[in-house]
């Protein structure tokens, strides 16, 4: 199977709908196939739950949408027990959550208790109701959208939360040009995008990505960069090794998109703003944000210890 070619068809499929996003698409992707999930922050209307809606139909995965709201519990996502009188007895009755791809639309518009009722379905795939576990599907993603925090009645994803999506992603303004065009179009065209990469193809990509080989200079770079967050004063936190261990998972799954069976330094400069920002926290003294941070690690860092 040439992936290339299987990234590229879902590529232009979902370009097909979110138009002038050609490199948040590949990061979103490249998120999912290294069993990830993925958290798109930005102001409303800028197409996060679009984009979450064209990469269930690129994947062909079942999909839930919970609209995460300030009264939502977390039985509302997990599911609850419901009593039988015919025959005096409890049968479970599953929650949106028992799906492939879950879109938890403006995730920090609903209290931390109900939001916490993900962590486990995120970290472990499956979810405990009652005293009774059960597994999730799989594959299983989360797509949570969330507005910026400055918006009125958010609140705050705390940092357990926040770590266990492997990447963050903004899309920002459309490019002019790309604005022109669905003018121009006036979104005529509603149709879905097409169904791409087979269950099969998605399997392979994931299993790919174990076997891709990174070198000692490649961890000696990757371990640099830890360092620095963890030495610097300009962070008030340093990457966890659960944070490096995202950052290799997500370089490796960039090199197999391209096709290739080893990572290079450019593999994990790509993807460190996504992967990164949103776990580094700046010091009291520092005015910059996570966006600054990383920025500081790719100019302070070197690829090849000097």
């Amino acid at each position: 199977m040439q992936i290339q070619g299987v990234i590229d068809k879902a590529v232009a499929e979902v370009g097909r709908v979110l138009l002038g996003k050609e490199p948040q698409i590949r990061l979103a992707l490249c998120c999912l196939f290294a069993r990830g999930h993925l958290l798109l922050e930005d102001l409303p209307g800028m197409g996060k739950t679009t984009l979450s809606h064209a990469l269930a139909d690129v994947l062909g995965l079942s999909w839930k949408r919970v609209q995460f709201t300030s009264d939502l519990l977390p039985a509302d996502i997990l599911g609850v027990s419901v009593y039988d009188r015919n025959d005096s007895s409890f049968s479970f009755h599953e929650g949106p959550i028992f799906t492939q791809l879950l879109l938890a639309d403006e995730i920090n518009r609903t209290t931390p208790r109900t939001q916490s009722a993900l962590l486990e379905a995120m970290a472990e795939g499956q979810v405990t109701v009652e005293g009774e576990t059960r597994p999730l599907p799989d594959p299983f993603f989360v797509i949570a959208t969330q507005n910026p925090i400055h918006q009125s009645g958010t609140y705050p994803l705390p940092e357990s939360q926040l770590d266990r999506f492997l990447m963050r992603l903004e899309l920002g303004y459309p490019h002019p040009q790309a604005e022109r065009e669905m003018f121009q179009r006036n979104l005529v065209d509603h149709e879905s995008p097409a169904h791409v990469v087979s269950p099969e193809q998605l399997a392979t990509i994931r299993n790919a990505v174990v076997q891709v080989h990174a070198s000692d200079n490649l961890l000696d770079y990757l371990q640099r960069l830890l360092a620095y967050t963890r030495e610097s004063p300009e962070f008030e936190v340093g990457l966890s090794p659960r944070g490096g261990l995202a950052l290799l998972d997500s370089a490796r799954t960039w090199a197999v998109m391209h096709d290739r069976g080893h990572v290079v330094p450019e593999d994990l400069q790509m993807v460190l703003p996504a992967v990164a920002g949103h776990r580094l926290v700046p010091s009291g003294d520092y005015a910059g944000d996570g966006a600054a941070l990383v920025d500081l690690m790719l100019r302070n860092v070197d690829v090849i210890r000097s």
